[in-house]
């Protein structure tokens, strides 16, 4: 049993070693020309909202991409309508990672390529030029975050009666059973501090036949709310802009997922209608949980975006100017006095 847990932690391990290595490597590659993308926002909602899908689709974290966003409006480069598009663009740019691990993970066996692209990526990281350890450590990140994958796939144990027996006993409880499994895909992204690796067990999971569709699918759902805790954390003690732009990432959030619970059986079942592929297909459930979550996601926005002003000035008014906000004096962001 002890030695289970352990290969398991190991290749959840491996697999968050290598989602890090890989969007470091690529926001080294291209982390100033993402930036720029950033600073030079029009105030046009929509434009947001793209910028924020296509930095976190390349970047392959909604994470750094609104801690980004927070960093920006703390320098006062971003206005809180701005910094909501972003966010809501981000949460629609992290459901790339899921279908790459649905698609890629699960219907091709990359486990097999997942070293020799380590062993293509290796030579770059000993290069004395920097942009080259950066295309390097890439690759290294790429071919670790597949190689944990698989390891993750072979690792977890075949179900048994006895394990069916006690996930019937919390899969059949109505709207308890999705109070439970939103809970415990919160509590799963605030221990992994990743919504993709997050999502990528829970893929796993259900590919293994642990849970149905229902139940991973509402884990999907509380992957949304754990991901704006570190948001959270790194607002604190910076200025109200700051603050409101991490506040507004955990409400979008929240509401999200609240609007859900209301049509949560129905909008599952769309899910399957809508899905190109055979649904009931237990190969093909790693693409539901997929296609389930970009049509949340993408749905949550479209829902937002026209009341996108009104929105703001609710975070706003809940978020309100401190003392020392107040007396804070503009001053060079990143420049200091010395300097």
């Amino acid at each position: 049993m002890l030695g289970i847990v352990l290969r398991l932690l190991g290749s959840i391990g491996v697999f968050l070693f290598g989602m890090r290595i890989m969007s470091d490597g690529i926001q080294k590659v291209a982390g100033e020309k993402l930036q720029t993308a950033l600073n030079y926002m029009t105030n046009n909602g929509v434009i947001a909202v793209l910028t924020g899908f296509l930095v976190t689709g390349i970047i392959q974290s909604s994470s750094a991409t609104t801690v980004m966003v927070v960093s920006f409006a703390n320098a006062g480069l971003l206005k809180l309508t701005q910094a909501i598009g972003v966010i809501m663009g981000a949460n629609i740019g992290t459901t790339v990672t899921t279908w790459i691990v649905s698609f890629l993970g699960f219907k091709v066996e990359l486990t097999a390529f997942a070293l020799p692209i380590v062993g293509l990526g290796f030579p770059f990281l000993l290069s004395k030029n920097s942009r080259r350890r950066d295309y390097g450590e890439m690759l290294v990140g790429f071919g670790l975050l597949f190689l944990g994958l698989g390891f993750l796939k072979s690792y977890t144990p075949d179900i048994n009666e006895e394990t069916l027996c006690f996930l019937e006993k919390y899969s059949n409880r109505g709207f308890l059973t999705f109070l439970i499994f939103v809970t415990v895909g919160t509590i799963l992204t605030v221990i992994l501090e990743s919504s993709s690796a997050a999502m990528a067990i829970t893929v796993t999971l259900a590919y293994k036949g642990y849970i149905g569709f229902g139940p991973a699918a509402a884990i999907c759902l509380g992957e949304n709310i754990g991901t704006t805790i570190k948001v959270f954390l790194v607002s604190i003690g910076t200025n109200v802009n700051a603050r409101r732009a991490a506040r507004s990432h955990f409400f979008f959030n929240v509401i999200g997922v609240i609007w859900m619970a209301f049509i949560f059986q129905y909008f599952c079942r769309f899910i399957l209608w809508l899905a190109p592929w055979d649904s009931a297909l237990q190969s093909n459930l790693p693409l539901n949980l997929a296609l389930f979550h970009t049509v949340f996601n993408i749905t949550n926005t479209l829902l937002f975006l026209p009341f996108l002003s009104k929105f703001a000035a609710l975070i706003e008014s809940l978020v309100k100017p401190t003392e020392i906000d107040k007396y804070r004096h503009y001053q060079l962001p990143y420049i200091s006095t010395g300097v």
